[in-house]
């Protein structure tokens, strides 16, 4: 074992003691990232070449920053994205969600699909699904200046259009058109601050985070919005809390014009998003 691969030993253990859920990946990962390797690749580090910034991102990371702040890079699906204060991190389990909207998108009889990322932040799900949807027109709307510069940086070169805007009243322009609308909005209940991991209640934007007592204001006015937005028989997919399954499909219900309303489950089969289809007239 070289000199490197025992220092992630140690920092595995302190970051494990901090309470920190992925220890041994974090710890591996800063390695790789401070000393400018893949982690596979951390055995070949000279003992003469460690670095000594390791043990300051440990440090960071044991006071709970998350990681992806300290690299300033976070990995969803097919994309690097540029991440920092001000926007947030995205999460592993709105891959699924992303992969549903494809593949719903992709069975559409449709060439040049328009597609809404509303509450943008980084620009993961728009990017995605213009990298993943070749032929798509997609557009992504941010309200925080703060993120908004994340989103654009992120976007810089690709096909998306960024756009800052309130997403409850964001593209009128486009109303009426849009195939597909999705969103990974603010869910969190108020009432659920303290029960809220530090690396996202210290770190995430409030705003991406909480929306109302029972975390699902902002979905309620999403609806009226996406409703708005699409086509008709166009789709929507909103992200929400696990702990929401069955709630927010009920937002969604004929009444108000859709159709088709469901809940679908993550990888760890927790029901993790809503979708519906805009009712034909």
């Amino acid at each position: 074992m070289n000199l490197l691969l025992a220092e992630v030993a140690q920092a595995t253990q302190r970051l494990a003691d901090a309470g920190v859920p992925s220890p041994r990946f974090d710890a591996e990962e800063l390695a790789a990232f401070v000393h400018g390797v893949k982690r596979g690749e951390l055995h070949n580090v000279k003992d003469a070449d460690f670095d000594a910034r390791y043990w300051e991102a440990v440090a960071r990371r044991e006071a709970r920053e998350p990681l992806q702040h300290i690299t300033g890079r976070a990995f969803f699906r097919y994309l690097e994205l540029q991440v920092g204060p001000g926007v947030f991190v995205p999460r592993p389990e709105t891959e699924s969600v992303v992969g549903w909207a494809i593949e719903a998108v992709r069975a559409m009889d449709v060439v040049e699909p328009l597609i809404v990322d509303l509450c943008s932040g980084s620009g993961a799900i728009a990017l995605a699904m213009a990298q993943e949807v070749p032929r798509s027109r997609v557009h992504a709307v941010e309200l925080s200046e703060d993120a908004l510069k994340w989103t654009r940086k992120n976007a810089e070169g690709s096909r998306v259009a960024v756009h800052q805007g309130d997403a409850l009243t964001a593209l009128p322009e486009l109303d009426g058109q849009v195939d597909l609308v999705i969103s990974n909005p603010p869910y969190i209940p108020l009432t659920e601050w303290e029960y809220v991991a530090p690396e996202a209640r210290d770190h995430d934007p409030q705003m991406a985070l909480f929306s109302g007592e029972d975390g699902l204001d902002t979905i309620r006015g999403l609806e009226r919005t996406a409703h708005r937005l699409l086509r008709p028989g166009g789709l929507v997919v909103i992200e929400h809390a696990d702990t929401q399954g069955g709630q927010v499909p009920w937002i969604f219900n004929e009444e108000s014009g859709w159709a088709d309303a469901a809940d679908h489950p993550d990888l760890n089969k927790r029901p993790r998003f809503a979708t519906a289809r805009k009712a034909m007239p």
